[in-house]
């Protein structure tokens, strides 16, 4: 059993903290937000994630997970100390790494003896080299470092760190690479890939993975585009490209542009470290183009099925997530398609099961229901922006009963067009129907 300190409450730490510790680890979650801390300390949690809360109510009830806001002497007691605050997006499409630089310096400040420090956060190549310097410019403690990123998706993150495709461990000695190793020791049971590398290939690792899926997914979508033109059907074609194993079927659906925190920012941050270094990244930045280019392409299309404009237009808007079993609404698809909407003239009224609370900040003044059957309720067009479960069974006969005018666009392709075509309804979807732009 090792003594870990997880610097960072947010997602990463989170989901990392409750797993490590579920691998038999006493770990220590730290934040400097006390208000978090204690609600955390409480049971409550900031994020909505299938299984994390049982995951974090085992382990503290075990007594091998707990939260504090004493980092310093949490660092102090630790033997390995894991990196987990957020880089969002700087203005400049560079990830801002003011967070992970002030945690360094901190972990410096308190350095006792030996130490592994370890980067969860997803940072830039050559970023934890900056952070080795940094470290020994203010101590002369001893300690190793390791980049270990995170492949976690939201809505399965819990499954994805206790049973991972892989581990990634750059490494900046044998020491340290072995004392990561032991704390994943509970995979090997799985016959995990432990995978040892350098520290900037690890830091590739995570930003070449993202990028590609970011990639397939603008991909696939602009294929969608074009069967819309050529009367062909992305259901099937898209089912039989996914067949091919050199493909595979994961990501090949088509919809209405990818967003969360990782994919738009990731695929920005390393687009623009290939400019820095002088690199051409064309198929990177034509894949973040045509994500911008598909959220229009949908508030366009809905536009065109509603007669041409939002103005004075009810609106039922059915999730707001960038994707189901998750709360982030982070470079949602739905963002856009609100803010056409009401520049337009249109008025919104919205439902997702989980999503409201946090769009609500962005969106004040539109109304939220607690269920898709009000929010589509005397409503002029229906736009679906996110495939949650409870979307799919909807019946066309009961939806048209209740708009005033059946009006769908199924940006997720995960209604029966069929059903809702032969109701009567005026009905578009992505890549399977005739439309053009």
């Amino acid at each position: 059993m090792k003594q870990i300190t997880i610097i960072g409450t947010g997602y990463v730490g989170l989901v990392s903290g409750a797993g490590i510790s579920d691998f038999g680890h006493q770990v220590t979650c730290v934040d400097i937000l006390k208000e978090k801390i204690s609600s955390l300390n409480q049971g409550k949690i900031p994020i909505y994630e299938p299984g994390l809360k049982e995951l974090i109510e085992r382990n503290i009830k075990a007594g091998r997970l707990v939260f504090s806001t004493e980092i310093g002497r949490m660092i102090k007691n630790s033997e390995v100390i894991l990196i987990a605050v957020g880089t969002p997006e700087a203005e400049n499409g560079d990830a801002d790494l003011t967070a992970v630089f002030s945690v360094a310096d901190t972990i410096a400040n308190h350095l006792n003896d030996y130490k592994v420090i370890c980067t969860k956060s997803t940072v830039p190549i050559g970023t934890g080299q900056k952070i080795v310097e940094l470290i020994r410019s203010k101590t002369d403690q001893s300690f190793d470092y390791c980049s270990n990123p995170e492949f976690l998706r939201e809505g399965s993150a819990v499954g994805d760190f206790l049973r991972p495709d892989r581990v990634v461990l750059g490494a900046s000695s044998n020491k340290a690479f072995d004392v990561m190793k032991d704390i994943y020791r509970p995979l090997y049971i799985n016959e995990t890939p432990m995978l040892h590398t350098t520290i900037e290939s690890a830091e590739m690792i995570k930003y070449a993975s993202n990028s590609f899926l970011a990639l397939k997914i603008s991909y696939i979508n602009e294929i969608a585009n074009l069967c819309e033109a050529v009367n062909a059907d992305i259901h099937t074609v898209a089912r039989a490209m996914g067949i091919d194993g050199r493909i595979s079927p994961k990501f090949l659906h088509a919809g209405p542009g990818f967003g969360g925190s990782c994919f738009p920012k990731d695929i920005k941050a390393l687009a623009s470290l290939a400019k820095l270094k002088k690199v051409s990244m064309h198929t990177l930045e034509g894949a973040i183009k045509a994500n911008e280019f598909q959220k229009q392409r949908m508030i366009d299309k809905f536009k065109f099925l509603l007669g041409g404009n939002f103005q004075g237009k009810h609106i039922a808007i059915l999730g707001l997530t960038f994707k189901p079993e998750t709360d982030d609404i982070r470079e949602s698809p739905a963002i856009p398609m609100t803010e056409a909407i009401l520049n337009g003239g249109g008025k919104v009224s919205a439902y997702d099961p989980e999503g409201c609370s946090k769009y609500s900040k962005l969106f004040p003044d539109i109304t939220y229901e607690k269920s898709w059957e009000k929010a589509v309720s005397k409503s002029d067009g229906m736009v679906l922006l996110t495939e949650w479960n409870e979307f799919r069974g909807m019946d066309a006969e009961k939806i048209k009963t209740l708009m005033n005018s059946p009006v769908v666009l199924d940006t997720r392709n995960i209604l029966n067009m069929h059903e809702f075509i032969n109701a009567g309804f005026i009905f578009g979807n992505v890549g399977r129907l005739p439309y053009k732009s």
